[in-house]
């Protein structure tokens, strides 16, 4: 069996190779920002009463009127985020 002696320039060539290959990697990754798809936010049920500050009963009022558009799955129900905001856009009264 050979022994191999690794020196200080061997660690030295290593570590500058693995480097380079890291930082191909990242700039092969990296997505310029308009370029970026806007990831959908799924929010729970006691999650959106936090954000609105309104009760359980308030908020099943709003989904059975048809205001706030949900997704239910297997009994969860699910509200995109940004059509919440989109909602609370388009009911703003009295803006500046």
């Amino acid at each position: 069996m050979a022994t191999e002696i690794i020196t200080m320039d061997d660690l030295e060539q290593f570590k500058s190779s693995l480097l380079a290959d890291i930082k191909e990697v990242l700039s092969a990754n990296q997505i310029a920002p308009s370029e970026k798809k806007e990831e959908t936010t799924w929010l729970k049920s006691h999650q959106v009463q936090r954000m609105l500050g309104i009760s359980p009963g308030t908020l099943q009022n709003l989904r059975i009127n048809g205001t706030l558009p949900y997704s239910k799955i297997g009994g969860v129900i699910f509200y995109d985020r940004r059509e919440i905001l989109q909602v609370m856009e388009m009911n703003k009264r009295n803006s500046l």
